[in-house]
């Protein structure tokens, strides 16, 4: 049984799926293109053709001194040996009026810290392709209604438009994986102008609303401090049935509650 690379690594190895993968971004001609944790480069050699300048982030150092020897030839290639998760994305932009394109195959046990990561910066993003645990991608783009729907869901659709493009089996990877692998593709748009709220304050209400999930919303809200008449008024207010549960119910009425809650005069 071949020993199991570090870092929780899971290496790509086809070529056809590699190819739909980079497809995915669209024309890269004259994009920047940031790629996490390239590995044994399977999708960074059609990166490295495409894109008008790519910056490739490994945290293996013996990956990173093989993707540069590999690369040597590109000046328009760069190689990062760096833990994404401490890369100021901002600072890869040459150009003010730039904004950066990603793209990777995510470790699993890091899919979430990564994705936060990049919401964090959103605001120099443009299109994110991104493969991760089928799992996962079913979460981030769950509807109002699904299982699967909650805080991962809220929090990608608050920054992106979600498109899920594809699965792969394991066999598509070396090591082979326990789980299946989804690709999906986040156009970057936040909505928190459209939706009148503020980051700051609404990501904290919406963990507040999925901390118990299956509860209903106002018991959830209950447990945290606010005064039951005020909860009833926020409903009444924003047009919410009293007896809803997070997993219902969308953005829009999401930040429609956030507002009633918020008002000075008590909704």
């Amino acid at each position: 049984m071949p020993k199991k690379p570090k870092l929780g690594q899971n290496f790509l190895v086809n070529p056809d799926a590699a190819l739909r993968i980079v497809d995915a971004l669209g024309d890269i001609s004259n994009q920047t293109v940031i790629e996490i944790g390239p590995g044994q480069g399977a999708l960074t050699q059609h990166l490295a053709a495409r894109a008008g300048r790519l910056v490739a982030v490994e945290l293996d150092p013996t990956l990173a001194t093989d993707l540069r020897a590999a690369f040597a030839d590109r000046p328009s290639v760069e190689i990062l040996q760096q833990d994404f998760l401490q890369l100021d994305l901002a600072s890869l932009i040459h150009d003010p009026n730039d904004k950066l394109m990603v793209i990777g195959n995510l470790p699993y046990y890091i899919t979430s810290d990564i994705l936060l990561h990049l919401f964090d910066q959103a605001d120099v993003l443009s299109r994110v392709v991104l493969m991760a645990q089928r799992e996962v991608a079913d979460r981030v783009a769950a509807n109002p209604g699904s299982r699967d729907y909650g805080l991962l869901s809220t929090t990608a659709q608050l920054y992106a438009r979600i498109d899920k493009l594809f699965t792969l089996p394991p066999d598509a990877f070396a090591p082979p994986p326990d789980v299946y692998s989804t690709v999906f593709r986040m156009s970057m748009a936040p909505r928190f102008a459209e939706l009148e709220v503020e980051a700051d304050e609404f990501i904290p209400m919406l963990r507040l609303c999925f901390a118990q999930k299956r509860k209903m919303l106002a018991n959830n809200l209950k447990a945290v401090g606010y005064e039951q008449s005020a909860i009833l008024k926020a409903f009444a207010a924003s047009e919410i049935d009293p007896q809803s549960r997070a997993e219902a119910l969308p953005l829009e009425a999401l930040a429609r509650l956030h507002r009633a809650l918020r008002s000075p005069a008590g909704v």
